[in-house]
């Protein structure tokens, strides 16, 4: 009988723990707010009290702050850029002063949002030489894989790409030698991926421009995808419009959207470092997720 018990006892104690650790625990979230005290600020370079809109270059830094801010965008001409550091640069390039606006989107947790805009006023008296302009509208225009150096990588400050050169045709499996950059007199900046329809690209800002490594590795050593696949829709945002300016007497060309050239690093603007040859450019632009710089040398000879 007391062997009875005991085992009543034991079944009533196991069933009561059982149905206390069965209990749900119940979790609370915290109140879900918008990013507040957002603001956004610019610098127009060159702005003095006696020229306030500038030095003429047209170029104009934002920063965007605000309490509670996951990451931030930035927009200006319906193109929205994803901006995490918060800083971005526009060089605004219609001949003569006028008003620009531009706005910034911080964002919170939960997918909550403050947007704030601001209106500046700038002056931009940059024309680009006809030279250089009838160069760019010549013909299609490619990586020059043929000559050593058409690809290299350094610091930001470095005037060369000390770290690595590439060699001639030293990255043909990568994606990147097919593709074609045609720069219209009208301003349309046309990508072309080649038969391939693949490009060369680093994987954080292929993750984050364009929604994804699609099922490829990225190399160990670099964090570079060879052949990265293209759809039409990516093709539309890399297709676009283009401009030449001149931030602090620089030459450079600017793309919008997702435009590139070489491999995707995220980067639309590249400065003109040689243009002596009108069937070929040197061109360095930024890679800001690795803070460092890459060289490039292009033709529009095939």
């Amino acid at each position: 009988m007391k062997k009875i018990n005991l085992l009543f006892k034991t079944i009533f104690v196991l069933t009561v723990l059982t149905l206390i650790s069965c209990e749900e625990e119940e979790y609370t979230l915290g109140a879900i707010t918008a990013p507040s005290n957002v603001t956004l600020t610019a610098e127009i370079v060159g702005a003095t009290a006696d020229a306030p809109y500038g030095d003429g270059s047209g170029t104009v830094h934002f920063t965007v702050t605000g309490s509670g801010a996951i990451t931030y965008k930035m927009s200006y001409n319906g193109e929205e850029k994803l901006i995490p550091t918060g800083k971005k640069t526009y060089n605004f390039s219609n001949i003569g002063t006028n008003d620009y606006t531009v706005s910034a989107i911080a964002v919170g947790p939960g997918g909550t949002s403050t947007v704030v805009a601001k209106t500046v006023t700038v002056l931009a008296t940059y024309s680009p030489p006809a030279a250089l302009v009838k160069a760019l509208t010549t013909g299609s225009w490619r990586i020059h894989k043929d000559v050593g150096g058409h690809m290299g990588v350094g610091a930001n400050d470095m005037t060369e790409p000390i770290w690595w050169s590439a060699g001639a045709n030293e990255k043909a499996a990568t994606g990147m030698y097919d593709d074609r950059y045609t720069f219209s007199a009208d301003g349309t900046f046309t990508f072309d991926a080649g038969a391939d329809n693949s490009i060369l690209v680093k994987s954080v800002p292929a993750d984050r421009d364009f929604g994804g490594l699609r099922d490829q590795t990225p190399s160990s050593c670099c964090s570079e995808i060879d052949n990265y696949p293209l759809t039409k829709a990516d093709i539309d945002k890399v297709t676009g419009k283009w401009y030449i300016s001149a931030p602090g007497g620089v030459e450079t060309i600017n793309l919008s959207g997702l435009g590139f050239m070489g491999m995707y690093v995220g980067s639309h603007t590249f400065t003109i470092l040689d243009r002596s040859k009108s069937d070929e450019l040197h061109l360095k632009n930024y890679f800001s997720d690795e803070n460092n710089a890459w060289w490039w040398k292009i033709t529009n000879k095939e």
